[in-house]
């Protein structure tokens, strides 16, 4: 049996969720369904469950616009952000469109009735005349393991943190933690807790900056504003700030890397080595910054709990990690917090009229839709601002473009490139290790507009605000097709 719908979203995550309620609002009159691959809401934040897991960046600028956050905490853990998310959908009436453990396998043009058709793993079909992919950006199956050399004879547990399994006893043992991002950054401190030791293993360093969970104008504010003004203000508040700190970075690496040297000196012991272990041979923000909330990593290395040890694995033997330096890591415990496996659209098998689409190969219009591929969207966060900032940002283009098809009676719409060569640059400019591995593993972006990828939200904000809405579009009615080039239409 196929099911018919006006939009068929595809992931239950945050940006699933939030293109669920854009699109209702500005088209109140669709019908749409949200095909979620796992047993609950959450995406990353249900897939994610290894301890400390939370938030990298302001949960302000993280929550919906339209859903204020409920709590104090500026950083927040992750099963408070998937309450949240449970809650936000309940409220909206989103949760009752989502059909859960329907894994997307492929999705089909068809340029004869102007719809797609989305088969799932369990059988079922839908077709939609629109496709918005809330997917994320990497591989839910399997998160990313180097090749270890002797991998196989450690006698302990390897536990990569995507796949973190609940029944895990840490209490009082040697828990090695191989990595130096995000993931390693919250893990390490939390484990500390309670594992007899913890050892932060890092081929490269990474920057990791302070976050405080409260402040006290936040609180002010919270004690001055109504709760919706409150969360817009904070937000836009925030957004500045990641904005600010950004640019910075950019513009005046010396002067940032010499901010992150004063807070480690001031948290770390006297005489710590942290030349050695807090000191990375690339600029600020060609990765992303890490976060320590409260300072809780430099804590409890200041407390003994947590050691750090700049090497590379040589090997795994019986009883943990000899290192090429020659020093051996004893460990009861491996997690290898080494990153994820970049994947663009979920990995769902994409075709028109029955020819393949690689995505890939394929230029990203305005960050959201894929050159020649009608009535489909996508949505990819920024790599250094909180993920909702551009998802719902998303959400609110592709609700446009819907109302504006509706009004003037088309039931198809892709970007046009007319073919003048046009300078290619990666999706996603950041020299993290995930893009690193796999650099073609995202949609192609241009240099110049609506060709360019960028990871500036303020001037994409200005861009959405003024944004011609027929601007290298093609625009069909069955048959009848309606070319825009230089229309100033705006909606």
């Amino acid at each position: 049996m196929t099911e018919h719908f006006d939009v068929v979203i595809i992931g239950a995550g945050i940006s699933g969720i939030g293109a669920a309620y854009r699109i209702k609002e500005r088209n109140p009159g669709y019908a749409y369904v949200i095909l979620e691959r796992r047993a609950s809401i959450g995406g990353t934040w249900d897939l994610f469950r290894y301890p400390g897991i939370r938030s990298d960046s302001s949960i302000f600028t993280l929550s919906f616009p339209w859903e204020p956050w409920p709590r104090r905490e500026a950083i927040a853990d992750g099963n408070h952000i998937r309450e949240y998310m449970i809650d936000a959908a309940r409220r909206h009436g989103i949760y009752e469109h989502i059909r859960f453990d329907h894994r997307v396998g492929s999705a089909g043009w068809d340029s004869q009735t102007h719809t797609w058709t989305v088969s799932t793993d369990n059988g079922t079909s839908f077709t939609g005349r629109f496709l918005f992919f809330a997917t994320g950006y990497y591989n839910y199956d399997r998160g990313y393991t180097p090749d270890f050399p002797g991998v196989e004879q450690f006698c302990g547990d390897i536990i990569h943190p995507q796949h973190w399994p609940e029944e895990t006893d840490y209490s009082g043992k040697v828990v090695v933690v191989i990595g130096s991002g995000a993931t390693a950054v919250t893990l390490v401190p939390a484990l500390a807790e309670r594992a007899g030791k913890v050892v932060m293993l890092q081929r490269t360093p990474s920057y990791i900056g302070t976050f405080p969970r409260t402040d006290a104008l936040t609180e002010g504010l919270r004690k001055v504003l109504q709760r919706r003004g409150f969360h817009s203000v904070i937000r836009f508040r925030n957004a500045l700030q990641e904005a600010i700190g950004w640019f910075l970075a950019r513009k005046t690496p010396t002067f940032m890397k010499y901010l992150f040297r004063r807070m480690q000196a001031k948290r770390l012991p006297r005489g710590y080595d942290i030349g050695t272990h807090f000191n990375p041979p690339y600029q600020p923000w060609d990765q992303r910054i890490c976060l320590a909330v409260d300072g809780d990593l430099f804590e409890a290395i200041s407390a003994g709990r947590v050691e750090m040890v700049t090497d590379r694995v040589e090997h795994f033997d019986a009883g943990g990690i000899a290192l090429t330096s020659g020093r051996h890591v004893d460990a009861d415990i491996v997690v290898t917090a080494t990153g994820m496996d970049l994947q663009a659209l979920g990995g769902v098998a994409l075709s028109l009229d029955g020819a393949e689409i690689k995505p890939q190969d394929r230029f990203v219009y305005k960050a959201h839709m894929l050159q020649d591929v009608p009535n489909l969207f996508w949505c990819i966060g920024y790599t250094n601002a909180s993920w909702t900032l551009r998802a719902d940002m998303t959400a609110r283009a592709t609700a446009k473009l819907l109302a504006f098809m509706r009004t003037h009676g088309y039931t198809s719409a892709y970007p046009h490139h007319d073919g003048v060569p046009m300078p290619e640059k990666l999706s996603w400019d950041i020299e993290a290790g995930y893009v690193l591995r796999n650099l073609r593993a995202l949609p192609k972006s241009g240099t110049k507009r609506p060709w360019n990828v960028r990871q500036n939200y303020f001037a994409d904000v200005i861009d959405y605000r003024f944004d011609r809405i027929t601007e290298a579009m093609v625009f069909e009615t069955r048959g009848v097709v309606a070319r825009r080039r230089r229309s100033n239409a705006r909606v």
